[in-house]
């Protein structure tokens, strides 16, 4: 099969990815952002606090908000902006998706989606393709994120900071190329499991 279309390219474009982070009748930008964080930046935000309070999703009309409308209501309280300023720039670059990853342009009664935003050190972008390109120049991190699933996986627990420097091992081993196979051989290898 081939791709024509540039924003279907890689995982950002796979429906399974799009619709696990989603909800069963929306899309979520906040699990979109916390997953790439998480499995692509090796840089997951730290767990929300229990009292966060429901996205407002309609307007005092009754009229669908655009989420990128909620969303900037939701971050004017600044104990949620610490953490939403991470996350959200990543979900909205795949806003475009919906729910169960079909492409769409406009939401909320046909208001256009703005699917612009910026990485933590202030790198900008528009849409899936144009994230990808940025997440492809940062193949480290991604390593990073590989490595410490795979470690995970072998050792039966989550990776902790004290794991840093077998996954740093692991990941400069399998450097420049990254392939998998040396980054499953480094895990295999590890004398590190706890």
């Amino acid at each position: 099969m081939t791709l024509t279309d540039d924003n279907r390219r890689g995982l950002l474009g796979q429906g399974s990815i799009l619709a696990l982070t989603s909800y069963p009748v929306r899309t979520s930008i906040v699990l979109r952002g916390v997953w790439l964080l998480t499995n692509i930046l090796a840089a997951p935000p730290p767990a929300p606090p229990p009292d966060v309070p429901a996205l407002v999703e309609r307007t005092e009309d009754g009229q669908d908000q655009p989420m990128r409308q909620s969303m900037e209501e939701h971050r004017a309280n600044p104990v949620c902006a610490s953490c939403h300023l991470r996350m959200d720039p990543l979900g909205f670059a795949l806003e475009n998706f919906n729910a169960i990853g079909g492409w769409r342009t406009t939401e909320a009664d046909n208001v256009p989606i703005d699917n612009s935003g910026s990485m933590p050190d202030g790198t900008q972008f528009k849409g899936p393709a144009e994230l990808r390109n940025i997440l492809l120049g940062r193949s480290d991190q991604f390593a990073t994120a590989v490595t410490e699933k795979l470690l995970t996986y072998a050792m039966g627990r989550g990776a902790e900071y004290f794991d840093g420097p077998a996954i740093r091992k692991i990941r400069r081993g399998a450097a420049p190329d990254y392939r998998w196979s040396s980054l499953i051989m480094g895990s295999s290898r590890a004398n590190h499991f706890g």
